[in-house]
């Protein structure tokens, strides 16, 4: 079984570390949650971890965050809304073990691109958060906006791709509805990525 230790903040509403405990309790994912890490005292996402009674440590520093992983000893770490930047010691201590959600199709090669169904282009997102990238499928008329889990890497948002989810774009979404939907398939793609993962 493997352990897991899931990091979010007040940037995120707790909806990956639902589906991840859910994966759990329902034995899609051969693991348990070890603990449950925020970055501030208001996080959705604490609400959640204390109705199933995980272990939840506060870590406002970024410095202090390779130390309180070090004593617990996760298998893999998921970023679920996590907001701080994750240092190198961190990546270099826990290598191809922490995941993380991007908003955009991130490709295999650094000079790679991800198509969509269609065949067309799908947006990378590089440097973009949420809302931003979001945005930036609708500014640019994609056809398809999308996520990719992946491992971190020193790179900035890219890694080695975990998997990748798309979401037709309707012609009247504004971000709120556009992300309602791929939100559902994001949370759905790290259940199905930690179940491969836990059960390797």
């Amino acid at each position: 079984m493997k352990r897991l230790a899931v990091l979010i903040s007040n940037k995120g509403t707790g909806t990956n570390l639902q589906a991840i405990i859910d994966g759990v309790e329902t034995g899609k994912i051969n693991g348990q949650i070890v603990t449950v890490i925020s970055d501030t005292k208001d996080a959705l996402g604490l609400k959640r971890a204390k109705k199933y009674k995980l272990l939840i440590k506060i870590v406002s520093k970024k410095e202090d965050l390779l130390l309180t992983l070090k004593k617990l000893n996760p298998d893999y770490i998921c970023l679920a809304g996590w907001k701080q930047i994750i240092l190198d010691e961190v990546i270099d201590a826990f290598p191809n073990r922490i995941l993380n959600t991007h908003p955009g199709l991130i490709p295999d090669a650094l000079d790679g691109v991800v198509k969509n169904p269609d065949g067309t282009n799908a947006l990378w997102n590089k440097g973009k958060m949420t809302e931003k990238a979001i945005q930036n499928f609708l500014d640019n008329k994609a056809t398809y906006a999308g996520c990719t889990n992946h491992f971190l890497s020193h790179e900035f948002d890219f890694g080695v791709s975990l998997g990748r989810c798309f979401e037709k774009i309707q012609p009247n979404d504004t971000v709120e509805s556009l992300y309602r939907r791929l939100k559902v398939k994001e949370n759905r793609l790290y259940v199905e990525v930690l179940e491969r993962l836990c059960n390797e």
